[in-house]
């Protein structure tokens, strides 16, 4: 297949779940120390129609002092792509690492609204090598072992 052929559209990005959480306020704006921030991020897809796909990247962030939870803010942030004309071995790389990195910037905006609308300073998210998360992901599903593997 030529190069000629392929296509990569986004067809809308949207936000699909949004979350946020301040349970030990106000109390937890009285802390001068600065809380310990986990951030975890996620992706998943889905076929919606030939060579179309939805992708949705989760990014949930807590932020602790000590053991109480300041806050929590989880976005799901969604795009519908098409994909058409790239060989099948580039087609998982385009739709684990290329739309979620797509779909990255408009999360970080999302989660920065949220915190600081939550009354917390503002929070900017580092940026993320999702090609590399993606190749560590389809390491770990290789070193998994099968159902079959485990059967015998």
């Amino acid at each position: 297949m030529s190069e000629e052929n392929q296509q990569f559209a986004i067809q809308k990005i949207y936000l699909k779940d949004v979350s946020f959480e301040s349970p030990n306020s106000p109390q937890s704006f009285t802390s001068d120390k600065q809380p310990q921030i986990n951030v975890q991020i996620n992706s998943s897809n889905q076929s919606v129609a030939e060579d179309t796909y939805e992708v949705v990247l989760e990014i949930t962030v807590t932020a602790k002092h000590d053991d109480k939870t300041a806050f929590l803010a989880e976005v799901k942030q969604a795009g519908i792509f098409t994909i058409t004309g790239f060989p099948q071995e580039n087609l998982g790389g385009m739709i684990g690492a290329f739309c979620p990195e797509t779909l990255f910037p408009y999360a970080r905006e999302s989660v920065s609204e949220l915190v600081s609308k939550g009354g917390f300073p503002q929070l900017l998210l580092a940026p993320v090598n999702f090609n590399a998360l993606y190749a560590q992901q389809v390491q770990q599903q290789a070193a998994e072992p099968t159902q079959e593997d485990t059967a015998h």
